[in-house]
């Protein structure tokens, strides 16, 4: 699923092949886009810049207009050279940004907007992010204060909801939001007034520390940089990559006790977490999960 690490380096990808480019077309599956190509044609436009902004991606071209993009769950962008056949079907194509030698495609994106830099700032969601994980300009102390922040105004507001909160902090998914609060033995759904200002500032480092390794740049001049599983233990072994995602009813990579698992959020996003090393803090009994491991039963025909 895409996240801040996955945008990231799908715009350090679109822009090693695209900054500076002409575009000689484009295309789209999306009547509102192909409106403003009418009226604004892109095609003769150069491209100036292409960046991730947490989980959303901008491509900026001459003469004020920018193509903003979000995957939410299943979207991607594909670079091809150009004849080259697709991975995915044609139907499946959201917007195709061609220049010369090369095809940049959409494939599946739900959200995909034309705006100028005015627009963008009056109506889009973008401006109103929390810093972002991998700018140049995010440290853990900008990290800290905006956790505080939202702890002073939303002190009821459970942990790993305030990860996933773009506008607090912006490119943490649901596998990181897991993560980095098993990194700092926080249980996730504890309140934010429960959280201490060590807890906070060791989860906004480790946020950071956790995503820069994952777009770790490549050697050499070729596009695709670091594309393999999301890791956060350093293990190069497929199936140890992560501490508690995904491993419900399995023990702890730390303590041996058995991982949890439980829906949790207005979108009922998957919650892992350790109770050994997570210990509850907080008014009340603990909340607790499931953890017997899922059984996956093969259906007779």
């Amino acid at each position: 699923m895409p996240e801040g690490d996955t945008i990231y380096r799908s715009a350090r990808a679109l822009a090693k092949v695209l900054t500076g480019k002409h575009v000689t077309k484009f295309d789209t599956g999306y009547a509102h886009l192909a409106t403003v190509n009418d009226d604004r044609p892109v095609a003769g436009r150069i491209i100036e810049k292409v960046e991730a902004n947490g989980k959303w991606l901008l491509m900026h071209f001459s003469g004020d207009l920018i193509l903003v993009t979000h995957m939410l769950m299943s979207g991607s962008w594909h670079i091809y050279k150009t004849g080259e056949k697709w991975w995915s079907p044609r139907k499946a194509m959201r917007a195709l940004i061609e220049v010369d030698g090369w095809q940049a495609v959409a494939f599946n994106v739900p959200v995909a907007e034309f705006h100028t830099a005015a627009s963008l700032a009056r109506k889009s969601s973008v401006p109103k992010l929390g810093p972002d994980i991998l700018s140049d300009s995010y440290t853990a102390d900008v990290g800290y204060e905006a956790l505080r922040a939202r702890a002073a105004s939303h002190p009821d507001d459970e942990i790993a909801n305030v990860l996933l909160n773009q506008r607090v902090i912006a490119g943490l998914g649901n596998v990181y939001k897991s993560e980095v609060a098993f990194a700092a033995r926080v249980h996730p759904f504890r309140h934010m007034s429960t959280i201490s200002t060590d807890e906070m500032r060791q989860m906004a480092d480790v946020s950071q520390r956790y995503m820069k390794a994952n777009v770790l740049d490549g050697s050499g001049d070729g596009i695709i940089t670091y594309s393999g599983n999301r890791r956060t233990t350093h293990s190069a072994n497929r199936e140890e990559r992560l501490w508690v995602y995904g491993r419900r009813g399995k023990e702890c990579r730390r303590c041996g006790g058995i991982i949890e698992y439980r829906k949790q959020g207005p979108g009922a996003r998957s919650t892992y977490w350790c109770p050994e090393c997570q210990p509850w803090v907080g008014e009340g009994e603990a909340v607790k999960g499931r953890d017997t491991p899922i059984r996956r039963t093969r259906m007779s025909c």
